[in-house]
């Protein structure tokens, strides 16, 4: 078998994502939320055989990567290239407030163009070749695995529409949920989506808060 399977995981709910208020590089702790999250997938993927677990070198990734990690008694490995998107000016605002302070910089995030950087940021172009080379390279590294990796939104925009074939610009249409799995197979060249944002772990922890 060469094929490389991923079960690519969104970090536990932070007080910013309750907030839609832009992270990026960021490093935002879990609320008291996202730490549950944490622990409902974890109990949910200790009886899963993984090969090794990768994350984005962020707080919030890496808490909800340790919890996983320690029910499956492996180690965690930082994985620089997983990390979310530089925003620039977005960061630590709302899109309304970047709105009233740069509404050129707004539209352009609105259309999603590829190449505006957002003053000092990533722009999108580069950030979606960032994404689809970490993951190709960790798929190339561990032909016949099966991994768990720890990311972020933005990252999983990219593989999604990457591995179904679709565009970066186009409004997105599909739910990325803060400690949801998203099943995934990548061999050679060719992507496959085995299930996409299962959230049935999660059920006791939203019946917690409703």
């Amino acid at each position: 078998m060469t094929a490389t399977r991923f079960c690519i995981v969104r970090h536990g709910e932070t007080d910013w994502n309750v907030e839609r208020r832009c992270q990026g590089h960021l490093d935002i702790e879990l609320n008291a939320l996202g730490r549950r999250q944490a622990l409902a997938a974890a109990a949910s993927l200790a009886g899963q055989r993984f090969d090794s677990v990768h994350t984005s070198d962020l707080g919030r990734t890496r808490a909800t990567a340790e919890a996983i990690a320690q029910r499956l008694g492996l180690p965690v490995c930082n994985e620089p290239g997983l990390r979310e998107r530089h925003y620039g000016i977005f960061q630590g605002r709302t899109a309304d407030e970047v709105a009233a302070i740069d509404p050129e910089s707004h539209d352009r995030y609105r259309t999603r163009d590829l190449d505006h950087d957002f003053g000092g940021g990533e722009t999108l172009r580069a950030f979606a070749r960032r994404v689809i080379q970490t993951v190709d390279r960790l798929a190339a590294a561990h032909a016949g695995q099966t991994l768990l990796l720890v990311t972020h939104g933005g990252v999983l925009d990219v593989i999604y529409r990457h591995a179904h074939g679709r565009d970066l610009v186009s409004a997105r249409d599909f739910v990325i949920p803060n400690a949801a799995f998203n099943w995934l197979c990548v061999d050679g060249r060719v992507w496959h989506v085995e299930r996409w944002a299962d959230q049935d772990h999660l059920a006791h922890t939203l019946d917690e808060v409703a």
